[in-house]
């Protein structure tokens, strides 16, 4: 055995948790139901190094969402093309979404470790292709292709998690990752102001960043992650291929497409009753039904089978997750903009502004995670923790043009503690009620959730915004609303007075609208908590599936009984299909 890793009795009995990557597997002896008692945890430095690494990984394309923003003007500059600067962001959120479920069922499928590393690798291949973009063309092809890797990393990190602690010790380490995402939210503008300003860095790298960080990353989980062979990595490729789905994945992405690019230009662009706007809408919903109708009359290779999104805790985190992604990015996205546009601040200096909210994610996390630790029960202590963060959008919603530093500051932290604990429960959720063999597909379902929350509610918010903001200026004369609009908060400073006075509250009163929207949104994790099942980390309790034997079960269970069969069925067993001590 290596360092850091101990055994249990499982090794010690000599059984089937014996078999490592580098062995021949034999599927007679592989458990049908991997548990916890089946994974050798890691343990002192190779435990430390693991969680780093996927700290990181989270770390990197949580930042790459923003990093972008402060670079926008020096790569319009040396590029000469406005009208795709939507695509910067667009398509790194269009990728990253559509193929989070895809990747979930490929963890199940295939070596954590392998996809893992392979989702690094797109990641690191966009970014070069970013940061030596020549053209905006370029420049969008790699935000697509680093965005396949993002979406790998946000479905595989959890999982990593997952195979590196025990449920009862997770709390306190997956709440980090909640720290992660502040962050990189926080310092995604600085570090892309800083790049940008620099003659000897320019904004490529804001892309180039990735590329040593990533790369000790995925060289360290290639080498250190050990994940047991389950019975879904052994089943012949064939299957494995038909199980991926491919229907529902194509009937997704284009779903998730159709509506971001609707929720991208409408509004902005285009009105929303541009029959273009309505006919991506209608088409886009069209397709996520369908999606929902393959996997149901498709249990068996469903990309989220039925068994994992009917489930009453899944269901009800997705519901709880996708409110939190909403409130969470609306807030992250639009206080920053109030910074910049009443205050008159740079990027960069709003991003620092962000801070409080971050410390109060800190706090709420470590709590959180402290009291599921003890208790056992994350369900009561989220419960309790999330009114502190309806408080906190509430309180925003009070910000005027010269509110005092102490009133804004005050503010966030509420906000911040809440919502550290309120991005726990949903995932730990996930990881209780299912058995180990579906914690990917519901991870990834739950972050799936989030993040289309926070694409869909930025766009409804900016709407909300511009809306408002025009409506303040309407009649005042020598004002432009949608000039100003166009030219960005950073510009208003520029104004003269007495007419910059009046943008200013105009402006300050449509991002209240957007606040007020915020604590409407903040009930909603709320309510879809209490339907979350009181379910201990201390026990291993997994719900019963009532879709237990798939393919991939019967496929094993011939694979026992075939005799001869099995021996050729061995042999085309891939060294990433075996399992791993």
């Amino acid at each position: 055995m290596g360092f850091g890793m101990r055994k249990t009795g499982h090794d010690q009995a000599g059984d089937v948790s014996s078999v490592t990557e580098e062995t021949a597997v034999d599927v007679r002896h592989v458990p049908v139901v991997v548990t916890e008692d089946d994974i050798d945890y890691p343990h002192g430095l190779r435990l430390a190094l693991i969680m780093g690494s996927a700290y990181i990984s989270t770390f990197l394309v949580a930042l790459d969402r923003l990093i972008v923003t402060t670079a926008i003007p020096r790569i319009t500059d040396e590029f000469g093309d406005v009208k795709n600067v939507g695509w910067y962001g667009s398509a790194y959120l269009l990728t990253t979404c559509g193929l989070m479920l895809f990747f979930g069922k490929l963890y199940v499928l295939y070596s954590v470790r392998v996809i893992f590393v392979v989702a690094m690798i797109f990641l690191e291949v966009g970014s070069v292709v970013c940061g030596a973009a020549k053209n905006s063309v370029t420049l969008i092809v790699g935000r697509v292709i680093a965005g396949i890797g993002a979406g790998g990393v946000f479905s595989g990190a959890i999982t990593v998690t997952v195979y590196a602690l025990p449920l009862h010790r997770r709390p306190l380490f997956q709440g980090l990752y909640g720290l992660v995402f502040g962050l990189a939210n926080v310092l995604a503008p600085l570090l892309g102001g800083a790049f940008t300003d620099n003659s000897s860095t320019t904004w490529r790298w804001s892309f180039y960043i990735n590329l040593p960080l990533g790369g000790v990353s995925m060289v360290l989980i290639a080498f250190l992650l050990k994940s047991p062979a389950r019975e879904t990595t052994l089943i012949p490729t064939k299957q494995k291929l038909r199980e991926l789905d491919p229907p529902g994945t194509i009937t997704l992405l284009a779903g998730i497409t159709c509506l971001l690019i609707a929720l991208e230009w409408g509004g902005t662009k285009y009105a929303w009753s541009e029959g273009r706007i309505i006919a991506l809408l209608t088409l886009g919903l069209f397709l996520l039904v369908c999606f929902v109708v393959i996997q149901i009359a498709f249990p068996k290779t469903a990309t989220v089978p039925p068994r994992v999104f009917s489930q009453r805790s899944i269901a009800a985190s997705c519901f709880a997750n996708f409110s939190n992604g909403a409130v969470l990015f609306t807030v992250y996205y639009f206080l920053p903009v109030w910074f910049q546009g009443i205050q008159g601040v740079s990027p960069v200096q709003s991003g620092i502004r962000l801070f409080p909210a971050v410390i109060g994610m800190v706090v709420g996390t470590i709590i959180a995670a402290a009291v599921t630790q003890i208790t056992g029960y994350y369900t009561p202590v989220i419960l309790a923790m999330l009114p502190l963060m309806a408080v906190g959008a509430g309180l925003l919603t009070t910000l005027q043009v010269h509110t005092s530093e102490a009133k804004w500051i005050g503010y966030q932290v509420p906000f911040g503690i809440g919502m550290g604990a309120a991005l726990q429960g949903p995932l730990l959720a996930a990881q209780t009620v299912l058995a180990l063999r579906d914690v990917p597909l519901g991870t990834s379902l739950v972050y799936f959730a989030q993040n289309l929350g926070g694409a869909v509610f930025v766009s409804v918010g900016q709407n909300l915004f511009n809306n408002k903001f025009v409506k303040e200026l309407t009649g005042v004369p020598g004002v432009d609303a949608h000039t100003i609009l166009g030219k960005g908060a950073t510009h208003i400073v520029d104004i003269p007075e007495p007419t910059r006075s009046i943008v200013v509250a105009a402006y300050n009163e449509a991002l209240r609208q957007v606040f007020i929207a915020g604590v409407i949104l903040s009930t909603f994790p709320f309510l879809g908590t209490l339907f979350v099942e009181w379910r201990s980390v201390k026990k291993s309790e997994p719900t019963p599936n009532v879709d237990v034997e798939n393919d991939s079960d019967r496929a094993m269970r011939e694979a026992t009984n075939a005799g001869p069969e099995t021996e050729t069925e061995d042999k085309a067993v891939s060294s990433t299909e075996k399992r791993v001590t």
